[in-house]
């Protein structure tokens, strides 16, 4: 693959997204015209949904004009928005503040300037160890009250890790030497995003139109997300380092690795009490760590692989 070729796979990746996209706004718009659909809230779901993918199509391509330090500052900023909706669910005390400060002023912008420098070793270390002992002795020393003090401090230390650490593993990719793959690590990261958001997207469509009943929809529809987004991953092997075989069994783990990540985002927002992170939108919900959940759990476990057989 030539070096010369790479704006030209990124863009075709694009203009097949924006055209996708484009497809289904359109259809969303023209079924809503119909009076039997004007009021139907599963297509309002859909376009909504449809809405928030546009403009974080948008978001993304500018973020790649602006190359490597785009992309950092970009997922900086979603880490912060994800982390505030996060905290903003669990915290509880006013005791626990210097705490939850310490997770926005220190340790967020700490694990993004060690991915800025190339500082692996402490990219890898800063929030598993250094904040994980850290954070429950800033809640100890700060905090009178004893009430909960586990439940308070595992809290933290969930939200710290799912909205920062894990999220950061995704400009993180652009860092990493690959073999005969220099200068186009933004294609890994499209594919990577790509093929979790297609299993979501056809989870999604499973779940509002299935037709069967309980668990074995969930089950089903599982499997039916999962086997279309290993499709889609195998079908892009030409913009990776991965033969066809590689990207099917990268594709299987990314999607399967990003189910889980949503449903188990999903059992937390219902130990919350709660249906979405964020706050209502004027075109509906569309909080940050509702759209980022999947990827979360399936960025660290991909740059890993990807470090570990590629460079």
């Amino acid at each position: 693959m030539p070096t010369s070729n790479f704006p030209a796979l990124a863009a075709m990746v694009f203009a097949g997204i924006f055209v996708l996209l484009a497809i289904a706004a359109f259809s969303g718009y023209l079924l809503q015209k119909r009076p039997q659909y004007a009021h139907n809230l599963m297509l309002k779901e859909f376009n909504t949904r449809v809405y928030s993918w546009f403009a974080m199509t948008v978001i993304l391509l500018v973020a790649f004009w602006l190359g490597r330090s785009g992309m950092i500052l970009l997922f900086l900023i979603a880490s912060y928005a994800a982390m505030r909706e996060f905290m903003s669910q669990v915290y509880r005390y006013r005791g626990d503040h210097n705490a939850v400060a310490t997770c926005f002023y220190i340790l967020l912008p700490l694990q993004y300037y060690f991915i800025w420098t190339d500082w692996h070793s402490m990219f890898t270390v800063l929030i598993p160890v250094y904040a994980f002992l850290l954070l429950p002795i800033i809640v100890q020393l700060s905090s009178g009250s004893k009430t909960e003090f586990f439940e308070r401090t595992a809290k933290i230390q969930w939200g710290v890790m799912i909205t920062v650490y894990c999220l950061s593993h995704v400009p993180a990719l652009m860092s990493l030497p690959i073999k005969h793959f220099a200068g186009k690590n933004i294609l890994l990261l499209l594919f990577m995003l790509v093929v979790v958001h297609t299993g979501d997207v056809a989870y999604y469509l499973w779940r509002r139109t299935g037709g069967t009943q309980g668990g074995r929809r969930t089950t089903t529809g599982a499997i039916v997300s999962i086997v279309i987004a290993t499709f889609v991953a195998t079908c892009l092997f030409w913009i990776t380092p991965f033969n066809p075989f590689q990207a099917a069994l990268t594709g299987l783990l990314l999607s399967v690795m990003g189910f889980f990540g949503g449903t188990v985002m999903q059992q937390i927002k219902h130990s919350f009490g709660i249906h979405h992170w964020g706050r209502p939108a004027p075109r509906g919900h569309s909080s940050v760590l509702d759209r980022a959940d999947s990827i979360c759990f399936a960025a660290p476990v991909f740059y890993h692989i990807v470090r570990y057989y590629w460079t």
